[in-house]
């Protein structure tokens, strides 16, 4: 293209770019209107089997029990509309602009402007420490090095020329320049991988099994209970009496509780996470992550630290390791071989021939911050673990000329005056552009071990800069770079964070296969990788410039890979049934996240377009806080699955009850009021307060469970059968046995439902006998005593048409009733769930 001759526009060009081409922003989606989150909630299955049931309530003019049902709706629906609401505003609030100013050259001066205000044509004006708001082309340079981890996933900076692209997002790490404005908005680079993001998040696997689980239910109670409507109608009873019946016994089959029990726990899994710096801006989310099979992951700023450090030190005397990490002067030089003088000088060295610097905490918990290259800030930290100073050595050796670094050479060098007279020359850069003659006059075969050194140390995924020096009678006018001594090898890398390791760990230990898809190089890939246990020693690193890598399935690491690619390999994995989260911090990551199961954003140093994307947002940045998670949505997931058994073995047994109790003899077991009364005290504050239960011991020593699992799978509606079974029997063992000796046996079957239902909740818990949710107990304490209530209060026995028992009947219905506890603690004992997981 034709770039303007760097003069800049004039205001008046810049107003007519900005009407005509819009705001220099990212493509945003709008904001979701409450009446759209309202009605996402009321599309839930089971919700609308609940609505269903009301408007036949409201037909029968049953308006009590129509309230019943409205009441568990609208709690329901409110509790997950306003988790939403709360999550999107805590976003908004973390999420900040990535350049909230720019300066350009607008009317011959230098202005700045806001960053939205920026057009193409606008003249940029960059210096270290700027981050780029805008696609643009490089017109004038000084050593301009530019970060673009957070677009490519390379963790090292890019020297650019004039004539080189820049990309909006990226940020100047040294030097300065002038760059025209080829492309805003939703036309630059990170708004063209923005809008890779426009696709819609799909269900999560806990909407799709209760989806299913509605579907079934709503089939399933609703042909049965026409059943028992027609028996009734065989045997006589009016119509209105079995019309009423009916709709009892869809309400009380179908667990109403269930979504409020979901919310719950979800809401408390979000909470919990809250408390650990994990913000959820969606509730499935949490349990979402229970459900992971593979654990996707960026490598630069999630993996690892995100900052370079000086590790290893080589000169051809010895070599030394150095203990530390970030840019604090904290860690030692340790080395058995290296002499002292060996090290000084190869360390000053590379303090004189650098143009970063190093930047103490301001305030209490800050940390050391560079300004400049990450690797020679690198630099300074290593020197300053030495107890070298830079200030100190600038002084006595002060810079008089220099060669900047640039893309050709691969090198920087710099002059120095020496106190007693005379100059130095120090060189730095890459190996391969040091390590030979005329650079240096060393002998050919310490040049030969050298470079195999230094390739040794580059495969293991170090970036290797190789130093020399010479000094000089006179302070020559320019630093030539010949005739140099070589004083040895520095490696340097962006090493993995200290939580990481255990993270990785944690995930296999908890089945789910971790994968490292980054755009950084394949050996600085393999290094990491293999140092957290993602891969072993030997296994591939995929490089994804190679045709089909992509396709490539059961690999560990991907490198090189584009936001493109990483697409790829996550719509692959998926479409193989896998369940994947995938977490990263960069603008090249957005697309990635979204597309994913889950996707999980770092909130400090992450951006943006990561953040918008993501499901779950890390505001401490921490991976282990993952693993937590993952924890959290295991408990999640087993407490529905308690809370099913325990409902749905309660429903289906009253369903049963009124099947079968004409055949023993009993006309109607219950009444429509009974049935309710029975269903309003299980499924409410009992069966809530199961969400609750805390996780079980070794929840994160097992593999998840299979992707395409029901919900009631893994023996779960077994077990619901085996107990409603003795729920059933005990019911009509109480009321055959009352019937035949003159019993209110029609009381006495009430009760023993009620209560033997409750006994199956105290046997579902987690821990029995201690007092880990201590709001179970009171639930069910307070339902037994509303179930007592029901006999021998007058109002509710008229209400539920009961009689009062006998001190000792009730002592033999209480008796009973615990056979419910039984049944549940010996169903676990004789049929352990495979996953222990109800």
């Amino acid at each position: 293209m034709v770039v303007r001759a760097p003069s800049g526009l004039s205001s008046v060009e810049a107003a007519v770019r900005l009407e005509r081409d819009g705001a220099n922003l990212l493509p945003q989606k709008p904001p979701v209107p409450l009446w759209r989150r309202v009605l996402a909630q009321l599309r839930d299955p089971l919700i609308v089997v609940l609505l269903v049931a009301a408007a036949l309530t409201i037909v029968t003019g049953d308006w009590t029990d129509t309230a019943v049902i409205l009441l568990v709706v609208v709690v329901n629906t409110s509790v997950g509309v306003a988790q939403e609401v709360r999550a999107d505003r805590a976003i908004t609030a973390l999420s900040q602009l990535t350049a909230p100013e720019a300066r350009v050259i607008r009317d011959g001066s230098q202005v700045r402007v806001p960053a939205a205000d920026v057009v193409v044509e606008d003249l940029l004006v960059l210096a270290e420490g700027d981050i780029v708001v805008a696609d643009a082309t490089v017109v004038e340079s000084a050593a301009l090095l530019i970060d673009e981890s957070s677009l490519t996933g390379e963790s090292v900076p890019v020297d650019k020329a004039d004539g080189d692209p820049v990309s909006s997002g990226t940020v100047v790490v040294r030097g300065r320049g002038r760059a025209v404005v080829t492309a805003v908005g939703a036309a630059s680079a990170s708004g063209r991988i923005a809008s890779m993001m426009v696709k819609g998040a799909a269900l999560t696997p806990l909407q799709q099994r209760l989806m299913g689980v509605g579907r079934l239910l709503a089939g399933v109670t609703v042909l049965l209970s026409a059943v028992v409507l027609a028996l009734g109608l065989v045997r006589g009873q009016p119509v209105e009496l079995m019309v009423v019946t009916a709709i009892s016994l869809v309400v009380a089959a179908v667990p109403e509780s269930l979504p409020a029990v979901v919310t719950l726990s979800l809401a408390l899994g979000a909470r919990r996470m809250a408390a650990r710096d994990a913000l959820v801006r969606r509730l499935p989310a949490v349990e979402t992550l229970g459900s992971v099979t593979v654990l996707a992951t960026d490598k630069t700023g999630t993996l690892t630290e995100g900052r370079m450090v000086t590790r290893h030190l080589w000169t051809p005397t010895g070599e030394a390791t150095i203990t530390g990490s970030g840019y604090a002067p904290d860690g030692e030089v340790v080395s058995d071989s290296l002499d002292t003088v060996s090290l000084i000088d190869l360390l000053t060295a590379t303090v004189l021939c650098n143009d970063a610097r190093l930047s103490p905490p301001q305030d209490v918990g800050e940390e050391w911050t560079a300004l400049g290259d990450p690797t020679e800030a690198a630099l300074l930290a290593a020197a300053a673990k030495l107890g070298l100073d830079r200030g100190e050595l600038q002084g006595r050796f002060p810079r008089v000329a220099e060669r900047p670094f640039d893309s050709e050479r691969k090198r920087m060098s710099t002059v120095h005056r020496l106190p007693g007279g005379g100059g130095r020359v120090i060189c730095k850069g890459a190996p391969e552009a040091l390590l030979h003659a005329p650079v240096l006059t060393d002998d050919p075969a310490l040049l030969a071990r050298a470079a195999e050194r230094a390739e040794q140390l580059a495969q293991a995924g170090y970036r290797v800069m190789a130093v020399a020096s010479t000094d000089l009678s006179a302070v020559p006018d320019t630093a030539r770079e010949s005739g140099l001594s070589l004083l040895g090898l520095v490696a340097i890398l962006d090493p993995p964070r200290p939580a990481a390791a255990a993270a990785i760990a944690a995930c296999k230990q908890a089945g789910i296969r971790p994968l490292l898809i980054t755009g950084d190089h394949p050996g600085t890939a393999r290094a990491v990788a293999t140092e957290l246990g993602i891969i072993a020693a030997g296994d591939p690193v995929v490089d994804c410039r190679d045709p089909g890598a992509s396709d490539q399935a059961g690999a560990g690491v991907y490198a090189r890979a584009t936001p493109g690619q990483k697409l790829e390999i996550i719509q692959g994995l998926r479409d193989r049934g896998e369940t994947l989260a995938m977490t990263g911090d960069g603008v090249n990551d957005g697309p990635a996240l979204r597309r994913a199961d889950i996707g999980v954003a770092m909130g400090k140093r992450g951006t943006e377009v990561a953040r918008q994307a993501a499901d779950l947002v890390l505001a401490d940045d921490n991976l282990d806080t993952v693993v937590a998670a993952v924890e959290e949505g295991r408990r999640v997931y087993a407490n529905i699955r308690r809370f099913l058994v325990y409902a749905l073995s309660g429903g289906a047994a009253e369903i049963a009850v009124m099947l079968l109790g004409p055949f023993a003899g009993l006309a109607l077991p219950l009444l429509p009021a009974q049935i309710l009364w029975i269903n309003l005290l299980t499924h409410g504050l009992p069966g809530v307060a199961l969400g609750g239960e805390p996780a079980l011991p070794g929840a994160m020593t097992t593999p998840p469970r299979p992707p395409a699992q029901s919900i009631l799978g893994a023996g779960l509606w077994q077990r619901v059968i085996r107990i409603a079974v003795v729920l059933t029997a005990v019911t009509l063992g109480v009321a055959v046995w009352a019937h035949q000796t003159g019993r209110p046996w029609q009381s006495m079957a009430f009760f023993a439902l009620g209560a033997t239902q409750l006994g199956v909740a105290l046997g579902s818990r987690t821990r029995p006998g201690s007092l880990a949710n201590p709001m179970l107990l009171l639930a069910v304490a307070g339902a037994f005593v509303l179930q007592l209530a029901g006999l021998y209060v007058p109002p509710l026995r008229e209400l539920l048409g009961t009689e009062p028992l006998p001190l000792g009947d009730l002592l033999i219905v209480t008796a009973l009733s615990t056979l419910g506890y039984a049944a549940v603690r010996l169903d676990r004992i004789l049929h352990p769930s495979r996953r222990r997981a109800t």
